[in-house]
Order: structure tokens, then C-alpha cells, then sequence
């Protein structure tokens, strides 16, 4: 089993100075819950010594932790505030569920994959988490019993948008959700200003590496979800990118407000 150690706490600091100055997060309660959230004990221990790199890592049920930079983009743009209702569609690990409850949200949340909630329910347990409400079900469908919510954050994109989630926001609420085709995913923060008046806000590209997968550079193809997954664990296992031979990873180009996938394949 993994402990939280030093080196792990140093790591996280490195991490969100990361977040602070290359990717823009100026949110201190966004920051402060990343460095107190044990990235590493909600990913399998092969890439433990990964976790605090800005990457994404495959979980249970063919789906991805997500990377760093996205936890945190999302979460500033929900503009949390303590004690308010949040409604999390997707659960996955429960990674962003723990960093929503250390910025003292109080978290209703709903996944429907059930080795994904089985995981997460213990995961919660055994690090002392407790969101208000945990539910194994449709999340696009939200929690009328428990609604209005304050805030409500999608972590996988749709490409229709669930106008029963808008419903469920309270006037001033906000709801933070990628949207759009599959392969090039728009994040979009909708605010509630009446109720039936809301503000749309575009905050840049993403591409759902959770849900789809990365897109190769040359002939611009999409990998599937077998091959990523296949090659994670060659790159984690027997290579040590980027000084392998038959392929290399290059960083790709972040600017404040547009998120992106962990790395870009480049074929050699």
C-alpha cells in the first residue's frame, strides 16, 4: 500500500508552482487543495513516481485519471466558495471529488461505472473523505431530490448539452462542461442569471483524453482507446521517454485558458 511521504508533499509543491506559473492558476483555494490531495494514492502504484507530472494515467473501467491542469482549470472556473453545494457528474477515481472537498465544497457526486464507484467509495474510506452524497447511476440526469446546487462540474464532455443539469443550478449557479464533437471538445462555464437566462462562457479547446484519447500529429489520426493504453504501459513499463527509439513525446503548448492533452506522439 502507499503512504503520503515527504518526497510525495515536496512533489505536490513543485506541482502547483507549476500550475501557479505555467499554466496560469491564480485561485489559492484551487492550489491549496491540489498540494493537500495525494495525487499518487488514487493511481495504480506503477506510475507513482508519475503522478505529480501534468499527465494523465489509465483507471478502471478504460477510462483516465485526469491530468493536473485540467483538475485545476475546472475547479477555477466553478469560483468555489466554502459550504456551497457542488454537483459532480463523473466521479471516476475520486481524485477531483477530493480536491472539490478540500476546497470545503460540500460534494454530491455521481458515476456510472461501477468499478469506477466501487473504487472511489473505498478510496473516500479509506482517506477519511466524505462527500455529502455519493451515487452509482446516470449523471446527465443530475439529483433533483437534492437540488438547486450552487455549482455543478462535468468531468466528461457531451456533445449535447444536458439541459436538465441547467435546471438543478441555483440563479447565480454556475455549471463548467466540455462540449462538442468527440474529438475536439469545447469547455464551456454556463452561469445562471434568471431561470431560464443563462451566460455562456467559451474557455478554450480541450481534448478529452479521459474519454476519447489523443490525437496523433502526423496524418492527424486518432489513436484508440486499446492502443493508448497499450502504449502507456510500454512507455511506463520499458521505455524511458523521450530517449527511447521508436517514438518520442514532446510537450505541447499550453496557454492560460485552453487545455489540452498530456503529451503529443510524434512518430520517429
Amino acid at each position: 500500500m502507499m503512504h503520503d511521504s515527504f518526497v510525495h508533499k515536496g512533489k505536490r509543491k513543485i506541482l502547483v508552482e507549476y500550475l501557479r506559473h505555467k499554466i496560469g492558476i491564480s485561485d489559492e483555494n484551487v492550489l491549496s487543495a491540489m498540494s493537500e490531495v495525494p495525487r499518487h494514492l488514487f493511481i495504480e502504484s506503477i506510475f507513482e513516481d508519475f503522478a505529480y507530472e501534468d499527465r494523465a494515467f489509465p483507471i478502471l473501467s478504460h477510462q483516465t485519471i485526469s491530468h493536473p491542469s485540467t483538475v485545476a482549470e475546472q475547479s477555477e472556473l466553478l469560483q468555489i466558495r466554502p459550504g456551497e453545494k457542488v454537483l459532480e457528474i463523473g466521479t471516476g477515481c475520486g481524485y477531483q471529488t477530493a480536491v472539490l472537498i478540500a476546497m470545503k465544497a460540500l460534494v454530491y457526486t455521481v458515476e456510472r461505472q461501477k468499478d469506477l464507484f466501487d473504487f472511489s467509495k473505498k478510496k473516500f474510506r479509506e482517506l477519511h473523505l466524505s462527500p455529502k452524497f455519493q451515487s452509482f447511476g446516470d449523471g446527465f440526469a443530475g439529483l433533483p431530490t437534492f437540488a438547486p446546487f450552487d455549482k455543478i462540474i462535468v468531468t466528461c464532455g457531451a456533445s449535447v448539452l444536458p439541459t436538465e443539469l441547467l435546471k438543478q443550478l441555483n440563479i447565480g449557479g454556475k455549471m463548467v462542461i466540455p462540449l462538442g464533437p468527440t474529438d475536439e471538445q469545447i469547455l464551456y462555464r454556463f452561469t445562471k442569471t434568471a431561470p431560464t437566462q443563462f451566460e455562456k462562457r467559451n474557455s478554450g479547446l480541450i481534448n478529452l483524453f479521459r474519454c476519447w484519447g489523443i490525437r496523433t500529429i502526423r496524418g492527424d489520426k486518432v489513436l484508440t482507446r486499446k492502443c493508448v493504453e497499450k502504449l502507456l504501459w510500454l512507455m511506463f513499463n520499458f521505455f524511458k521517454p523521450p530517449r527511447q527509439k521508436f517514438f518520442e513525446f514532446s510537450p505541447p503548448l499550453r496557454r492560460r485558458g485552453i487545455l489540452r492533452f498530456p503529451w503529443e506522439l510524434k512518430l520517429v
